[in-house]
């Protein structure tokens, strides 16, 4: 087959037997309980990408398309600031602090306003950020309703505040607020308060209000309405249009990516980077007859696989067990003048891991270093979670020791690779000691690990030990807005 103006060694049947290799259910994406894991849908709404993110997925966004990954603005970094005032001094008592126990005590007979103004306090960026960040954790089904009327008791008191003006960090914190809480009324309020003041209006913007529309229809006018504001801030995209296809897809959106595609292209060309995504939607949606038609497609409107293109179709050889086709793949590239980096070579020891073929996997991880690249932090934490799933958990340690050796320190993706696979192994203690070596070393970690921890634990029996390492986490601060889920599998088998 020619496509491109070049031969593509990809035969249609190669596709047929493919499964979704970016943002599918393998053990390795564990926001949820697939296999003694937390699973939570508007966990993965909220945090969806293609990189290491809080989901854990192992293929690289910006690689794999060409842009920066989407941002999370809405993230938990920033109260750090806060918290490390705590660690120094054990007295310390936060403006947060004191702004959320007034919070707490809203009701009959209680002046919130006039208590948060008689605080005398200097209101600022940070300050509006930390205390919405903690109302959103603090989030869950028996508290919407008091949840939103703080939010918005806050959100219209800081406003009035002198040297003070909403950020559209706070606009958009406000909005997931609303929109968690399903106060959509408000959220919407919010929104058209936001655009009237001439806030920009971003893709974080676009992703609240596509993830908070409950049916189609009302989606479809949300994007209308984004394709056609002059105030949508759509870099580093070319255009409005790419960037909603870009963020539908993060938020796992294929029908509306198609819809996009079908019904509002008048006037936005398809690019490279349109085509990118559309392979991914495909891919994902396991239209094989669509994908096969979109790659002529491209190659009969005059473009040709740019690396992101490759890094696509060297996956689809890869997780088809088609080592053959991933070296006629390599060599085109090679021979469009596109050197394989060290990400192509994870995509295709991701595949391969999936397919089962670990003799291909160190095959072209020997290739990889042959050609002068080097495994990083990404590519080693894949071939930790390949043996892991292959039940080689001596290899997989290797790999691990392996990366301190070679200076590749771990990210909290890679201690929660061998966690899992320790505790499939039921060497608890080593599990946990390894929990309190990522600490030691400044790697927090994510709720992925101490639900792995605790649900593996509660299988064999040692309820014990994952009490103790659910009152940790409690007593660290973290993920305490996830602890029903603990209870709602406690003696689970």
């Amino acid at each position: 087959m020619v496509l491109f103006g070049r031969r593509i060694s990809l035969r249609f049947s190669d596709y047929r037997c493919i499964s979704r290799f970016i943002c599918d259910d393998s053990s390795f994406r564990n926001n949820g309980y697939k296999d003694g894991v937390f699973r939570d849908e508007e966990f993965n709404k909220k945090n969806s990408v293609f990189g290491f993110d809080s989901d854990g997925n192992d293929i690289v966004e910006e690689i794999l398309l060409g842009v920066p990954p989407s941002s999370n603005e809405d993230e938990e970094t920033d109260g750090e600031y806060f918290l490390s005032k705590r660690r120094l001094l054990p007295d310390y008592v936060s403006d947060t602090d004191r702004v959320f126990k007034i919070l707490q005590q809203d009701g009959i007979g209680f002046n919130t306003i006039l208590e948060l103004n008689n605080l005398g306090l200097n209101v600022s960026n940070n300050l509006v950020r930390e205390v919405l960040l903690r109302i959103l954790k603090s989030v869950n089904h028996t508290n919407k309703l008091r949840c939103a009327r703080l939010a918005y008791k806050f959100f219209r008191w800081s406003a009035q505040q002198e040297n003070y003006r909403h950020t559209t960090n706070a606009y958009h914190l406000a909005m997931k607020i609303f929109a968690d809480c399903q106060v959509l009324n408000v959220m919407k309020k919010v929104y058209y308060e936001m655009t009237e003041n001439n806030y920009q209006i971003t893709a974080r913007t676009f992703n609240i209000l596509i993830s908070a529309c409950g049916e189609v229809r009302s989606a479809r006018s949300t994007i209308e309405s984004f394709i056609k504001s002059e105030n949508f801030h759509h870099r580093p995209f070319k255009h409005s249009f790419n960037a909603i296809l870009h963020s539908l897809l993060v938020m796992n959106q294929y029908q509306l990516i198609e819809w996009v595609y079908k019904e509002k292209r008048n006037g936005f060309p398809p690019d490279i980077l349109t085509y990118n995504i559309l392979l991914c939607t495909k891919y994902r949606l396991e239209n094989f007859d669509q994908f096969y038609a979109l790659l002529e497609e491209m190659g009969r409107n005059g473009f040709v696989p740019d690396l992101h293109t490759y890094n696509i179709l060297l996956h689809v050889c890869a997780k088809a067990n088609k080592p053959v086709s991933v070296l006629q793949q390599l060599n085109d590239m090679r021979n469009a003048g596109c050197d394989p980096s060290v990400l192509h070579f994870t995509s295709i020891i991701d595949g391969f891991g999936r397919a089962g073929n670990l003799f291909a996997c160190e095959h072209f991880l020997e290739e990889m270093v042959k050609t002068g690249c080097l495994p990083d932090v990404v590519c080693y934490t894949v071939l930790i979670r390949v043996y892991i799933e292959a039940g080689d958990l001596e290899k997989a340690q290797d790999k691990f020791d392996e990366m301190f050796v070679k200076g590749q320190l771990p990210n909290v993706f890679t201690y929660s690779t061998m966690i899992r696979g320790l505790c499939i192994a039921e060497k608890f203690d080593k599990a946990h000691t390894m929990l309190q070596e990522m600490e030691s070393r400044g790697c927090n970690p994510n709720f992925v690990v101490y639900s792995t921890l605790v649900y593996h634990m509660r299988k064999a029996g040692r309820l014990t030990e994952a009490d103790e390492i659910i009152r940790q986490m409690v007593e660290k601060g973290r993920y305490t807005h996830h602890l029903s889920e603990f209870k709602m599998y406690k003696y689970r088998r």
